[in-house]
């Protein structure tokens, strides 16, 4: 996945754009000088205006939960040295004071010459997803009764806790930043997330999955 540092419009936000709101947005960050840039949905989940804050790491830190503070302050640490893709699962708290249990998924961002910059991807707001064994119960259901990219689209709904619009956008983002059409990869994503829906750890399994499938498209 290659971004170019050109400042417009990123295919992630605009993907994302109709997703519903508070619930998924977009994020980049670049490591040579620490800069943040988060879109809509993620200003308002953490309880700002959009437009009326600059995201800073020292910003970002200062919302997540005291419980999670450490883990995501290692984690931010971790890609910067690593450059690596990550998720993480954790607790960030707006400036109302509400608690929200956030899923957030990076990956690389590379420039023209092949060089890691930065990262982006996306959070999503799983507040109110619902419980592993009905995540069990309801991917099943959707494997043998849809087909193709509606079955990755009920499974990142069920998995995620979005609407319809928000896993379709999620579908088209990945799929035009892997430079592979919809329908193979809606189909490796439902085969994917198959294999690991009765696993306890199924939730962190999922998003690495999401993450990675375009690697284990078949291309004719």
């Amino acid at each position: 996945m290659t971004w170019h540092l050109d400042g417009q419009t990123t295919a992630v936000e605009e993907a994302l754009a109709g997703g519903a709101p508070q619930r998924v947005g977009s994020f980049r960050f670049y490591f040579a000088d620490q800069r943040w840039e988060w879109s809509e949905q993620v200003q308002q989940m953490h309880g700002y205006a959009p437009g009326s804050v600059t995201p800073t790491t020292e910003l970002v830190l200062s919302h997540k939960h005291p419980d999670d503070r450490g883990q995501v302050a290692a984690t931010i640490d971790d890609i910067l040295h690593t450059h690596n893709a990550f998720s993480t699962r954790h607790l960030i708290i707006d400036t109302g004071g509400q608690v929200h249990h956030v899923v957030v998924v990076g990956d690389r961002i590379v420039d023209d010459g092949g060089a890691v910059v930065g990262t982006h991807g996306f959070y999503v707001d799983v507040s109110t997803s619902p419980d592993q064994d009905v995540v069990t119960e309801r991917l099943a259901e959707i494997a043998e009764n849809r087909a193709g990219i509606e079955q990755a689209k009920g499974m990142l709904m069920l998995v995620y806790g979005i609407d319809g619009d928000a896993a379709f956008n999620l579908l088209k983002w990945l799929s035009q930043e892997s430079n592979i059409k919809l329908r193979p990869l809606a189909e490796q994503i439902a085969e994917d997330f198959r294999t690991v829906r009765h696993a306890v750890t199924a939730q962190p399994e999922f998003d690495q999955l999401l993450l990675t499938a375009h690697t284990r498209v078949s291309v004719p």
